[in-house]
């Protein structure tokens, strides 16, 4: 096993910055309609207003930042909620823990106005959804030790048929049904974005990796299980109250502005830990590099596969998990009970 140098981490980071960077000017150049490639790009630098320029600047450039953001939140939390079970399969979607953050935004949504709160009490009821829905994961499938996928997955099943259930109960008691935008926000999608919606999730995301980083060392030691950790010096039970507010944060945060988004924090986390390996100094940072460039390119795919026709950006992240989630789950099945 090689030992990761901070110059070795700074290379590697540096590289998905480039990545992350390729694939925001790929979002903004690309669109269903003119400005293309280079005349996007001058666009978005004009000295005058032009038609062109307000395309880039006013739809484009906060529909990419969203994407970057929300993917970077998603795959930074499957990471970290990788690491905290001991468990390759958990992810924010699959185990429900996006469906709770969704049923908190729902409920203020639907509840908020009559008590006075806008849309700015949105994130903030998706956050606390999200963080009661990992609580009670953690304490149902998380009890003793190394935490079996059955285990998680039935869980996950569980939690997911409630929130999509609750979602539709309240929003039909609230009025909220329409079903375009409904059955939008359920499956992920980045159509209705708002100019200020990325800077806000920005701030949540930045929170969640800021109390994660100093814990990455720890994290590491954590792989070896809870009683190893322990003796090596690891407070495991501060660890794992820390991560869990920090991964609620980014998922309440995501979910609220783009819906239930998919497989993000599945996909990205188990690539590139096939390329970099176990290590949480640089794979939780690396997967919200990768995390961002990869929903950015999901996004500007929903928007450009078919002319005058955009698919959800969840229905592209879920082509993309769904097998791959299959491949892991049989995988693992394999090495629990054998060919």
């Amino acid at each position: 096993m090689k030992v990761l140098t901070a110059r070795a981490v700074a290379v590697q980071l540096l590289g998905f910055t480039a990545l992350l960077f390729a694939a925001l000017a790929l979002g903004v150049c690309a669109g269903p309609s003119a400005p293309h490639g280079l005349e996007a790009l001058s666009a978005l630098v004009a000295d005058e207003p032009t038609p062109a320029a307000d395309i880039v600047v006013r739809v484009r450039l906060p529909r990419v930042l969203l994407a970057a953001v929300v993917g970077a939140a998603l795959a930074a939390a499957g990471a970290l909620f990788q690491a905290l079970l001991r468990n390759p399969l958990a992810d924010p979607y699959v185990l429900g823990v996006s469906g709770g953050a969704a049923v908190g935004g729902i409920l203020a949504l639907s509840f908020g106005p009559a008590l006075g709160l806008g849309a700015q009490a949105v994130p903030p009821a998706a956050f606390a959804g999200a963080l009661i829905t990992t609580a009670v994961l953690y304490a149902v499938a998380g009890v003793r030790g190394r935490v079996s996928a059955t285990h998680l997955l039935l869980t996950g099943v569980v939690f997911n048929a409630f929130a999509s259930a609750g979602i539709v109960f309240v929003a039909s008691l609230a009025g909220l049904s329409e079903g375009t935008s409904l059955f939008l926000w359920l499956i992920g999608s980045l159509s209705s974005v708002r100019a200020d919606a990325a800077p806000v999730v920005a701030a949540f995301l930045a929170i969640g990796i800021g109390c994660a980083l100093p814990l990455l060392r720890d994290l590491n030691l954590l792989s070896l299980g809870e009683e190893s950790a322990a003796q090596l010096g690891v407070d495991v039970g501060r660890l794992q109250r820390i991560l869990l507010l920090s991964t609620s944060l980014m998922v309440g945060a995501a979910v609220a502005v783009a819906g239930l988004v998919g497989f993000v924090g599945l996909i990205v986390p188990h690539l590139l830990r096939l390329r970099l390996g176990p290590d949480h100094r640089l794979l939780v940072p690396a997967a919200a590099l990768g995390g961002a460039a990869f929903l950015v390119l999901c996004d500007t795919a929903a928007r450009t596969l078919f002319a005058g026709r955009e698919l959800p950006v969840g229905a592209i992240t879920a082509l993309a998990g769904g097998p791959l989630f299959l491949y892991l789950l049989r995988r693992h099945h394999q090495r629990s009970f054998g060919p």
